[in-house]
C-alpha cells in the first residue's frame, strides 16, 4: 500500500493524523504549521520523516516545501490539507461588519492555503500515476449556526473547500487522483478554545452535536482521513463528522 503523506499542520486534528498514521507505517512529511510543534512530533514519531514549518499563504514557499517533501519521502501518494482556522482575529464576523482586508486575509488563510495545496499536489500526481488530495471544510459551510458562529467569510471559505473537491475529483479521475475533504463540527483544539470557554456555546454544543456534546476529540475526526486515505473507492466526497450536528434541525 502507498504510504507516503505530507499534512499540513503541526496540532490539533494534524497531531492526531501524525499519530495515527505513525502507527500504521505511514512516512510522513509536516508543512506549515509551528516551528516547535513539529519539531515536537518529529521527535516523538520516527516516521515523520521531516518538515517545514513554513508560513503556508506564501506561494514560493510552498512550491520549495513540496519539493523538498518528495526528496525526503521519496516520493508521495498523499496530501492531507488541514492548515487554516478561525478568521475573528482578522476581523471576520457578520457580513456587513466584516473590512474587504478582514474578508482576504480569511480567505487566504483557508481557502488559498487548499488551493496552493491541492495544486501542487495536483501537479506531482499527475506525472506520477496518481495519489490522494483531502482537503478540510467544515459543517458551517452547509449548516450554519447564526447565533454563535456568524462568521462569514470562514464559510463562504470552507463552502469554497466543498466546491473544489467536487470539481477537482472530477477533472482528474481519468489521472488516478481521488480528492475528498473532512468537514468536522466544533472539535477539542486550541482554534476551538473560545466556544470550549463559553457556557452558552457549551451548552448550545451538548444540544446541537449529541454523539460529541463536549466537542469531538481530534482522534475522531483523525479517523476520518485515515478513512479517505485508505479507502480507494471513495473519491469527490465531503464526509461531514459532526456528532449530530447537521441533522440535528431542531436546535
Amino acid at each position: 500500500m502507498a504510504k507516503k503523506v505530507l499534512i499540513t499542520g503541526s496540532r490539533g486534528i494534524a497531531a492526531a493524523l501524525v499519530a495515527q498514521l505513525s502507527s500504521k507505517g505511514y512516512s510522513i512529511y509536516l508543512l506549515g504549521g509551528e516551528e516547535q510543534d513539529c519539531k515536537s512530533l518529529s521527535a516523538q514519531f520516527s516516521q515523520v520523516v521531516g518538515y517545514s514549518a513554513i508560513d503556508i499563504r506564501d506561494e514560493e514557499l510552498v512550491k520549495g516545501a513540496f519539493d523538498q517533501a518528495v526528496k525526503q519521502l521519496d516520493g508521495m501518494d498523499h496530501v492531507v490539507s488541514i492548515v487554516g482556522g478561525s478568521g475573528r482575529s482578522f476581523g471576520d464576523g457578520a457580513i456587513e461588519d466584516i473590512s474587504k482586508s478582514a474578508w482576504d486575509q480569511t480567505l487566504e488563510l483557508n481557502l488559498t492555503t487548499a488551493f496552493m495545496t491541492a495544486r501542487e499536489a495536483v501537479k506531482y500526481f499527475k506525472n506520477h500515476g496518481g495519489g490522494s488530495i483531502i482537503l478540510t471544510s467544515s459543517v458551517l459551510a452547509t449548516s450554519p449556526s447564526p447565533e454563535f458562529f456568524r462568521t462569514h467569510a470562514y464559510a463562504v471559505a470552507k463552502g469554497g473547500i466543498n466546491t473544489l473537491v467536487k470539481t477537482l475529483s472530477a477533472a482528474y479521475l481519468t489521472d488516478s487522483i481521488r480528492v475528498n475533504a473532512i468537514a468536522p463540527s466544533l472539535v477539542a483544539t486550541p482554534m476551538a478554545a473560545r466556544a470550549a470557554q463559553n457556557p452558552e456555546i457549551a451548552s448550545f454544543t451538548e444540544k446541537k452535536q449529541p454523539f460529541a456534546p463536549h466537542q469531538l476529540s481530534a482522534d475522531q475526526v483523525a479517523a476520518g482521513y485515515v478513512y479517505l486515505i485508505e479507502n480507494q473507492g471513495v473519491t469527490g466526497q465531503i464526509i461531514e463528522i459532526d456528532g449530530g450536528w447537521s441533522v440535528n434541525s431542531s436546535v
